[in-house]
């Protein structure tokens, strides 16, 4: 898809506050600081839409960000070792949690894994959430980048294997750095679009 046209309709923290005009949404879930941001900036060629940090816990509403008037990324706050209190971990979890599990227009979740690393236990948790409530997941594999070509498919293979990935969920290597996994994504998107 060739984006120019993007804009962050509503940062949510309450189902009434979420965008009702039924356009497909897709939500970016991973762990804090694994890359979300980098990957809504790469697929929209944005330098900065979504706001990268080196600090975990710097998305801490559902940000929802609408793209060519025609579907939404719904980046949602990261899990995992944000420095925050448990408190606010678990209002996150239950805002999460709502959306997730009672949003007609998601289509599917990404979620954004580092291929460098078998997924952690918290992506795990993530993954069979997903499946318990029979959600649609690609798995993003990101920082394709870090680690040579030749060893991709080993890495792949881990992530698929830890996870247990079910054969209707896709997974796609990417780099937010080089681009690859970009066209992939896109069509994966697309084609859920129309589902």
């Amino acid at each position: 898809m060739k984006v120019n046209e993007v804009e962050l309709v509503i940062s949510a923290v309450r189902q009434e506050q979420y965008p009702d005009d039924y356009l497909p949404e897709f939500a970016l879930a991973g762990r804090s600081n694994v890359g979300k941001s980098s990957f809504i900036n790469k697929m929209i060629n944005r330098k900065a839409l979504a706001r990268t940090s080196s600090k975990p816990g710097k998305t801490q509403t559902l940000n929802f960000y609408k793209i060519e008037q025609q579907l939404y990324f719904v980046d949602v706050p990261g899990y995992g070792f944000a420095k925050v209190s448990k408190v606010e971990r678990e209002k996150w979890g239950k805002m999460i949690e709502t959306y997730i599990t009672s949003r007609e227009q998601l289509k599917a979740v990404l979620l954004i894994i580092d291929v460098r690393h078998a997924p952690t236990k918290d992506d795990r948790l993530m993954y069979d959430f997903l499946k318990h409530y029979d959600i649609p997941c690609i798995v993003i594999a990101t920082k394709a980048d870090k680690i040579p070509k030749g060893k991709w498919d080993k890495h792949l293979k881990i992530v698929k294997e830890t996870l247990n990935l079910d054969k209707r969920d896709e997974m796609i290597l990417f780099s937010s750095e080089t681009g690859e996994g970009k066209n992939q994504a896109w069509a994966a998107l697309t084609k859920r679009m129309n589902d």
